[in-house]
């Protein structure tokens, strides 16, 4: 990464954000890729420095939660994450990088009003959809973490609404993306994007990750969810929209 201050002051907001959702704050993950995006100016090698630091966060995930998870949600959801993940990948080498940023501004965009509206509202969905929706919500959100590592939306769409108990809910998050992000592994391989200078940054910045991680620990017991995720969520759109006015700019 060029070694200039603001890329820096992106790239470790978004890294301590990615951190801070692993730490109880979820959600929070999908405003990483934008952030680092605009920082580096390439929304695809953003994504692959951040996946090895998403992989190694999963492992803690699963450690904690080895023993609360929900099999009937992976085996409904993991097949059409699969099939999400292969076109991201399709989408991503076929098309130009500012198309590639287009689409990470929308993704963002859509996924932050969505979230404002949840807010707004109060809801969280219908908790009786049945399993044909979550295969297409599966396939959502192997493609939007594909892209911009922003399957957390169309998963929650299908499961928060189950109202899983915590722990449960907690470990099943744990287990569905840790599979997502090692099947992604190939895509990047074959992008070409886990060149050694994008794995040394991976591996400076994820002291920052693990400072998230353990910072959301500590600040989900003290800040209230009710002014700090609308702030957030405000940002995501905010970011959503410098993208895509850049990407558009580069047709």
């Amino acid at each position: 990464m060029p070694a200039d201050l603001q890329t820096l002051c992106f790239a470790i907001a978004a890294i301590v954000l990615v951190g801070l959702s692993k730490g109880g704050f979820a959600g929070l993950g999908a405003l990483g890729t934008p952030l680092l995006a605009i920082g580096i100016g390439d929304p695809v090698r953003a994504a692959a420095i951040l996946l090895p630091i998403l992989i190694a966060q999963d492992a803690v995930g699963i450690t904690a939660f080895r023993r609360h998870w929900d099999r009937h949600v992976l085996i409904v959801m993991l097949p059409g994450a699969m099939l999400g993940i292969l076109l991201g990948y399709l989408l991503a080498a076929r098309i130009s990088g500012a198309a590639v940023m287009a689409a990470l501004g929308l993704i963002s965009i859509l996924f932050g009003a969505w979230r404002l509206l949840l807010e707004r509202r109060g809801t969280i969905g219908s908790a009786n959809a049945p399993d044909w929706v979550g295969r297409l919500l599966g396939v959502a959100a192997g493609f939007t973490s594909q892209i911009a590592h922003a399957g957390g939306p169309p998963f929650q769409m299908w499961v928060m609404p189950r109202r899983l108990p915590h722990t449960v809910f907690a470990g099943t998050t744990a287990f569905f993306f840790a599979a997502v992000n090692l099947i992604k592994l190939p895509a990047y391989f074959s992008l070409g994007q886990f060149t050694s200078a994008n794995l040394l940054a991976s591996l400076l910045l994820l002291p920052f990750a693990i400072a998230g991680s353990l910072a959301g620990v500590w600040l989900v017991k003290r800040i209230s969810g009710e002014r700090f995720y609308p702030f957030v969520y405000a940002l995501m759109i905010v970011a959503g929209a410098k993208l895509l006015w850049d990407g558009l700019a580069g047709f």
